[in-house]
């Protein structure tokens, strides 16, 4: 198994909590890393229909049977069980003793809120990072392939090509778990909005035109985005409300959590294909931000990242803070430097009087230099 980094946080969550909650999208590893962790923990299963079934109609019996040092997989398909979980760790009043994991965050945040508030620690698992794939020497050969390629486990555990990974993980998707839910009803529409949102990667998000273009209405399309990301499949990157004197947007951008996914939805066949796809350039900054959102969440932390875009189209891709100080980068695809990356910097540099220490260019050239308006930084050199 490719060791991940959130382990020893999940080591230490489950020391002080009595309950740890870990999600994530469908197959990015979590069932595997916690059965490695807890290797003295019973292991059960609710996609078991017995175990489900004893869960559902006889709560008190399962926990009999399942009293502590458990791992309860896609724990949201028996919501009603946290209350009885609740009240039983409450009068044992011992940490981890259960561990849950869980792929519909929309289903199982909702009852882990309403049962378990103060009592479980909430921690995501996302596809591999860059940094966990170079720890275990499985990095893609190149950066086109690591795009392409995306951070499944599955694809480098069982090296399944992406193009045959990646359309069974959509219908999978598609038909076991969103066939659930009222408010997508016409699948074949779902995955049209599906791919307008992969081809919208990285720009401002307009409900209208996606509803124009699938033919439903802006809260349908509204309705479907949450579904998205509660599914741990796209994201909603807001954006900066400092003005600095100036109008800003206020409407976020599309990202993927995976951009191996993101490929195949656009329908790109190969790495090879990337070099002159025209959204090459828009699929490199999601991996790019997706590295920073991965390290916040594999340190336990909720990611504190937005851009910047004033209404004339002044714009910085990504704003992190970081101890209470902004920092800006601009992204590009480029592996040679130009002179004109740092023009949105400076114009951000200067409206907001940050030094040029909290700004840098990230981009896909090998050569770092620390200049007089802000630091460049080989995108894979970053360190968080």
């Amino acid at each position: 198994m490719i060791p991940r980094e959130l382990q020893e946080i999940i080591k230490k969550r489950a020391s002080q909590f009595p309950f740890v909650a870990v999600t994530g999208p469908r197959q990015s590893g979590k069932s595997t890393l916690l059965r490695n962790i807890f290797k003295d923990y019973d292991y059960v299963s609710l996609e078991d229909l017995d175990e489900r079934d004893l869960a559902e109609r006889d709560p008190r019996a399962f926990i009999r049977m399942h009293p502590d040092k458990v791992i309860l997989d896609e724990a949201q398909r028996v919501p009603g069980l946290f209350s009885y979980l609740q009240t039983h760790t409450d009068e044992v009043g011992r940490t981890g003793m259960y561990i849950l994991s869980g792929s519909q965050n929309f289903l199982l945040m909702e009852k882990l809120g309403q049962s378990l508030a103060g009592r479980v620690a909430l921690l995501d698992l996302l596809p591999f990072s860059h940094s966990e794939l170079k720890a275990a020497g499985m990095l893609p050969p190149s950066l086109d392939e690591e795009i392409f390629t995306g951070g499944y486990p599955r694809i480098f555990d069982k090296e399944i090509p992406p193009t045959d990974f990646y359309p069974s993980y959509l219908r999978t998707y598609v038909e076991r778990d969103l066939r659930t839910l009222k408010n997508v009803g016409n699948l074949n529409l779902f995955v049209k909005f599906l791919k307008l949102c992969a081809g919208r990667i990285g720009q401002l998000l307009n409900e209208s035109s996606l509803a124009n273009e699938c033919g439903v209405s802006t809260p349908t399309i509204n309705s479907w985005l949450s579904v998205l990301e509660a599914s741990f499949i796209l994201y909603r990157l807001r954006p900066d409300f400092r003005n600095f004197n100036k109008r800003v947007v206020k409407t976020p951008k599309l990202y993927f959590y995976d951009t191996g996914l993101a490929c195949s939805l656009l329908e790109i066949d190969s790495a090879s294909q990337l070099k002159s796809h025209f959204a090459r350039g828009s699929l490199f900054e999601n991996l790019v931000i997706n590295e920073f959102m991965k390290s916040s969440l594999n340190q336990g932390k909720e990611p504190r990242l937005s851009f910047w875009r004033d209404n004339v189209g002044h714009e910085v891709d990504l704003i992190q803070d970081l101890g209470g100080k902004p920092y800006a980068y601009e992204i590009k695809s480029a592996e040679t430097f130009n002179w004109e990356f740092l023009d949105n910097l400076n114009f951000w540099g200067k409206i907001s009087g940050y030094p040029h220490e909290q700004k840098a260019v990230l981009y896909a050239g090998a050569k770092e230099m620390s200049l007089t308006e802000a630091n460049v930084i080989p995108w894979n050199k970053l360190t968080f």
